[in-house]
Formats: structure tokens, C-alpha cells, sequence
């Protein structure tokens, strides 16, 4: 299908200006009766809350010296705001109230881009993955208490980290990591055992970017090329490629499935947003807005479908907010 053939594409139903630098991080928390925020970090250390009802940003803070922040998130239990910045910091935040106090924060030691990953264990309990100092080592320790569970390095060389995603597998089974590494490769680790399950090479590139779907057990990678690359886990936890996207135009930033696995959706540096089913990798539409290479994407949590949104930040210090594919939504 070429993109020509796609009904015409919808324009944002909003936009948020103002943050003042690249938006490299989103994060929606519009779950709970409270108000629907989206999160924004930015390339000059500001991380935004923006109150998705008024439209303006709520709150304005700074945890990183006027370093990059790579990523942000929210812990559910809890709702406190997680960031992670150039400065080889990530912090943790008190939001509630009014407040805004970095209340504790972990020293990572890696300067690349690689963002973080954190899996909740238990209301009180999280793990915490991020690149370590060294080159290709992944670190995880145990929040609140940064207890060092495991490092992992690979045996073969495969260059430095560049992405990672943790999540706890519903076999039972001890947490899982895949991480996508700079000479292309895809390795699966069992963070308990502390070893290496499967590796498979993704691309010809570093990987830039990756995002999994734990209910399907299925993942997808970009990079700096004209493709996605899909694969899958086995019962055997064993990493399979599976089929190749082709791309317009070269690289990818971010990508992130919505949470009823129906969507998916790329940043690309072409300054587009591209969107595909998510079963079947079928192109579905190209959103057009930002005047330079979007850097992330991310969908809301709304608990109404009719609510869903997409949002895309880009490197305009822009955020584009987009309602396409919702069931009782127009989508254009």
C-alpha cells in the first residue's frame, strides 16, 4: 500500500507550545478520577506537566542542571513522576500537593541516550534498568532501597546499550529484559538467572528504539534505516524476526503500541508521525504536522476508548495531540 492511498490524513485536534527545547519524552497519567496530565521532558533539562483539560502547562520543573531529559514515567501505586537526564541522574519526584522536590535520585554513570526501564514488583517495590557506565553493561537495582540485583553484559561485543524494556512475563518466570544494542542485535536476559536467553540481529544499524507488547509477546525495533523490524518470543523465550516494514523515508525515533494492541506508532525523523495496525503491521495513516524529526510518541491511558489519544513530540519543541482510531471518536 503506498501512503497515497490512505484516506485523508486528520489534523491535530490540539497542540502544546511552550516547552522550549526538544521534546525527546512523553508520558500520559489520565487514568484516575484526577485530572489528565501529560508529562514532556525536554532537550534543556524542563520536564512539563501540561493539564490536558486547560491545555497549559500546569507545572514547570527542573531536576537535571539544564541537562537533556531522555525520559520520563509515573509510578501507578503511587503516582510519583520518574525522570532520567544527560546528567547521568535519575530522579524521583514529589508532585503531590503543589510540590515539586526531587526526593531521591540514582546515579547512573551513562551519558548516552538509553532510556531507563522500571517494573513495579509490588506497591512498595520496583526495579529499576538502566545503562550502566560501561559500554555495554545494563544495571538493575531495587527501588526504594537501590539494592543491586544484577549486571549484564553480553559475552560477544555488540557495542553500547541503546534501548531496553523490562517487564515481568505472566508464565511466572523471573523478570525478563530485551535490550537492542549499537551493532544491531536484539538480546533477551533473564534478570534472575542473570544470563543471556536468546540474541537475535535486528538490523544493520544500532537500534534507536523499540517498544514490546507483553499480552502478545510481540516487539518491534527501528533505527537509523528505511524499516521496522518485527519479531516475537517464543514458549522457549526464544527471540524470532518476523516480518521487515518498509519506510518511506530513514529513521526512527520512538515507538509505542496502544494498550489495547490495536495501534502502533512511529516518530520519524522525517518529521512524521506514522501509524500501523498493530496485528498485522498494515500502514493505516501519516500524520503531518511538526517542521522537524519528532523524537517521541506515546498513547494515553484514558480508561474511555472515545477519549484515547496520541500524542508526538518533536525536535520544533513542539507536541501535537491526535484522536484517530477511537471507537465513537472522529478520526478525520
Amino acid at each position: 500500500m503506498t501512503e497515497g492511498m490512505f484516506r485523508p490524513a486528520p489534523s491535530p485536534i490540539y497542540t502544546l507550545r511552550g516547552a522550549g527545547g526538544p521534546l525527546n519524552t512523553l508520558h500520559f497519567s489520565c487514568k484516575g478520577g484526577n485530572t489528565p496530565l501529560l508529562f514532556s521532558g525536554s532537550g534543556k533539562g524542563a520536564i512539563h506537566v501540561w493539564n490536558l483539560d486547560t491545555r497549559r502547562a500546569e507545572k514547570i520543573v527542573e531536576g537535571h542542571s539544564g541537562h537533556s531529559v531522555v525520559w520520563v514515567g509515573t509510578l501507578q501505586e503511587t503516582d510519583a513522576l520518574v525522570s532520567q537526564g544527560r546528567d547521568m541522574r535519575v530522579c524521583l519526584w514529589d508532585l503531590s500537593e503543589g510540590r515539586g522536590e526531587v526526593t531521591d535520585s540514582v546515579w547512573t554513570g551513562s551519558v548516552g541516550f538509553c532510556q531507563c526501564s522500571v517494573l513495579e514488583t509490588s506497591p512498595s517495590a520496583r526495579l529499576l534498568a538502566f545503562a550502566g557506565h560501561q559500554t555495554e553493561e545494563i544495571k538493575v537495582i531495587e527501588l526504594p532501597g537501590k539494592t543491586p540485583v544484577c549486571t549484564l553484559v553480553p559475552d560477544a561485543k555488540l557495542g553500547m546499550v541503546m534501548c531496553i524494556k523490562l517487564w515481568q512475563p505472566d508464565s511466572g518466570h523471573g523478570p525478563l529484559l530485551v535490550a537492542g544494542y549499537e551493532d544491531g542485535s536484539l538480546l533477551l536476559w533473564d534478570v534472575t538467572q542473570r544470563s543471556a536467553l536468546s540474541r537475535v540481529k535486528a538490523h544493520p544499524e544500532p537500534v534507536m528504539c523499540l517498544t514490546f507488547d507483553l499480552q502478545g509477546l510481540r516487539g518491534v525495533s527501528g533505527s537509523s534505516e528505511k524499516r521496522l523490524s518485527a519479531w516475537m518470543l517464543d514458549r522457549q523465550n526464544n527471540l524470532q524476526l518476523q516480518d521487515y516494514v518498509a519506510l518511506v523515508n530513514p529513521g526512527v525515533s520512538q515507538l509505542c503500541v496502544r494498550g489495547d494492541g490495536r495501534l502502533l506508532a512511529s516518530a520519524g525523523w522525517d518529521h512524521r508521525v506514522r501509524v500501523f495496525g498493530w496485528k498485522k503491521l498494515r500502514p493505516l495513516a501519516v500524520l503531518q504536522y511538526h517542521t522537524d524529526m519528532v523524537l517521541s510518541v506515546a498513547f494515553s491511558d484514558h480508561r474511555d476508548p472515545g477519549q484515547r489519544l496520541l500524542a508526538a513530540g518533536s525536535k520544533d519543541h513542539r507536541v501535537s495531540l491526535w484522536s484517530i482510531y477511537n471507537e465513537g471518536a472522529h478520526t478525520g
